[in-house]
């Protein structure tokens, strides 16, 4: 089976690692992926449970530019889910009301995009993929991804970016990501993939018998009535989300969904406190396998599953850079063959 190389930075726990791998497969390709970077420790130890002895750059930017062709080793796709709160909605919402920067101007998330750019720069790999929030298009009035695109296509064919979203492509949730990818070298309109439009339904998802730990008390009951009733006198929105299990897709599920579960709570009959999702539901509603495995806590477990990426999307971007790649015959001739 021919070769091909990856590094999966800010990696979470492997979603875009996982994607690779079932597209590869499909194609009679065997990825190998050199190495991952991720600084959160639970996420850490969930990666390195599904993905053991893989090299680890703990901090991306603990790299200087001098280091990056030492340190980083070659490969064939880069790929990044770089963090997003910098960008969504409501991490520049909490970001504004707690006086910090937020976009570019974030210091510690918000500018790791030109780590990345500066590894393509240096290592230039055939393609990359990149993942991150919907709001990433109009945020900034669009300044900020133009800036993006502008730099990335300094060395790379970048067509213009995509959203897609998760319940197009057989997961029951809405989730709208962007996607952007990028070729060394173009022989072709690269065109991303078409939804499948797979009929699903929430009840698909979730657990035949589930603990009742997961059914929400009587108080945080209460109180999710009580404030959707207040924001509804005022104009805010209508609060939590009852989701019935014949629903075709769900909210987007956040990395805070362990606070209260709003995003989602599974209806389970009248005059019955509703209950949230289990952290494997979660992980399913990401489209993750059965033997994939979180040694996490109930709530590390939900942010590790909040902050993935939609596998059934990501798969299917897979898929169609690698036949993009495949029809070059440069591709053959390289590191792959």
């Amino acid at each position: 089976m021919k070769k091909i190389t990856s590094i999966d930075l800010f990696a979470g726990v492997g979603g875009m690692r996982i994607s690779l791998i079932r597209a590869a497969r499909k194609l009679g390709l065997n990825d190998e992926c050199k190495l991952y970077s991720e600084i959160d420790e639970h996420c850490k130890k969930t990666y390195e449970k599904n993905f053991p002895n893989t090299k680890l750059i703990k901090d991306i930017k603990s790299i200087k530019k001098k280091e990056i062709n030492e340190r980083i080793s070659n490969h064939d796709i880069l790929l990044a889910g770089f963090p997003c709160q910098p960008f969504s909605k409501a991490g520049v919402s909490n970001r504004k009301f707690l006086k910090r920067a937020h976009g570019f101007d974030d210091k510690d998330q918000g500018d790791l995009f030109f780590n990345i750019y500066e590894i393509l720069k240096v290592k230039k790999p055939r393609a990359f993929i990149l993942e991150n929030v919907q709001n990433l298009q109009s945020y900034s009035n669009g300044k900020v991804l133009d800036e993006m695109l502008k730099k990335l296509r300094k060395y790379y064919y970048v067509p213009d970016p995509k959203i897609l979203d998760a319940q197009d492509f057989g997961l029951a949730q809405r989730r709208r990501r962007i996607y952007i990818v990028g070729f060394l070298e173009y022989h072709e309109k690269f065109i991303y993939p078409e939804p499948t439009l797979k009929k699903v339904q929430v009840k698909d998802f979730l657990d035949r018998t589930v603990d009742k730990k997961y059914v929400i008390s009587d108080k945080l009951w209460i109180s999710h009535q009580n404030r959707r009733r207040r924001n509804r006198k005022n104009g805010k929105g209508f609060g939590f989300k009852l989701t019935d299990p014949s629903e075709k897709c769900t909210r987007t599920i956040s990395s805070r969904y362990y606070k209260d579960g709003s995003e989602c709570l599974i209806f389970r009959g009248e005059n019955r406190n509703p209950r949230k999702l289990t952290p494997r539901e979660v992980f399913r509603l990401q489209g993750f396998p059965e033997s994939f495995k979180f040694p996490v806590s109930d709530l590390q477990a939900y942010k590790q599953a909040g902050n993935a990426v939609p596998i059934n999307v990501v798969e299917k971007v897979c898929f169609e850079v690698l036949k993009y790649l495949i029809k070059s015959d440069k591709f053959w001739l390289g590191k792959v063959s």
